[in-house]
């Protein structure tokens, strides 16, 4: 299936990162406005920066269940369909800690694009437990619902042990039919390792994304990247829970072009 931002275009795919929603342990109360609210503005700054897709995240809901419940779901779902009506750039989706299902579910339901899942093939140890992957659920329900929805799926995702090589890994993952792959480092905002791009390219034959620790002073190590996930680089003082700064966003855009026209 063809991705909504084309690897040739060296995308860069902005996170907005939910605050906690209803039914998780940390919600505050108020209800799903004010959460709406924060999201769309976040929309508008990486719209603003340049950014060419945002994916939208329950990263607020720690501790992550394994897969989301009702309440999480149709919240997401809520969320996602509202900032779908404002979005000029593909949106996608991302339900923490790995319900691949879900989003599907949700991209489909409300128009988003494509789907980030942390598991998509093979296991993971994390401090959810052992988390198994659902490839085949999550593509027999994009069928089922006809669904235009792309897969990324992370290789090696951060926050996990991992019990083969990441030549193997991306291999298998491969197998199973995702559109694209993810690489990242080992936590939120870690750098990935460049080799691990070319690793996960050559095993795999698919195009793939760097999904974490992008900034624009090392944006050049990763020449080989079919594309960008950008989340705590683009927050005001660079903090992962802060609102999305647009500034951020362009610098990094720049970077990217920059990466870009180099090998032009």
């Amino acid at each position: 299936m063809p991705l909504p931002c084309p690897p040739s275009s060296r995308p860069l795919i902005g996170v907005i990162h939910l605050p906690p929603l209803p039914g998780t342990p940390r919600y505050p109360g108020g209800g799903l406005g004010p959460i709406i609210e924060r999201a769309r503005a976040d929309l508008a700054a990486l719209q603003a920066g340049g950014a060419d897709g945002a994916i939208v995240e329950n990263f607020g809901d720690t501790p992550f269940r394994k897969r989301a419940d009702l309440v999480t779901a149709v919240a997401m779902a809520i969320v996602v369909r509202e900032l779908a009506q404002a979005a000029r750039i593909p949106l996608g989706v991302n339900v923490l800690r790995s319900d691949g299902p879900a989003a599907m579910a949700i991209a489909s339901l409300a128009r988003a694009a494509f789907i980030r899942v942390n598991v998509f093939a093979g296991v993971a140890l994390t401090d959810q437990g052992l988390i198994e992957g659902q490839a085949r659920e999550i593509l027999d329900l994009r069928r089922a619902v006809g669904a235009d929805v792309a897969v990324l799926a992370d290789v090696h995702v951060k926050h996990a042990v991992h019990l083969d090589t990441l030549e193997t890994a991306a291999r298998d993952v491969a197998r199973n039919g995702p559109d694209a792959l993810i690489v990242t480092g080992g936590a939120t905002g870690d750098p990935a390792l460049p080799g691990d791009v070319q690793t996960a390219k050559a095993a795999s034959g698919l195009p793939v994304f760097v999904g974490s620790g992008i900034s624009p002073d090392n944006m050049r190590l990763y020449a080989h990247a079919d594309g960008f996930i950008a989340g705590t680089a683009l927050k005001v003082d660079g903090k992962t829970a802060n609102a999305v700064d647009e500034g951020r966003v362009r610098a990094l855009v720049q970077a990217r072009d920059r990466l870009v026209q180099a090998e032009a």
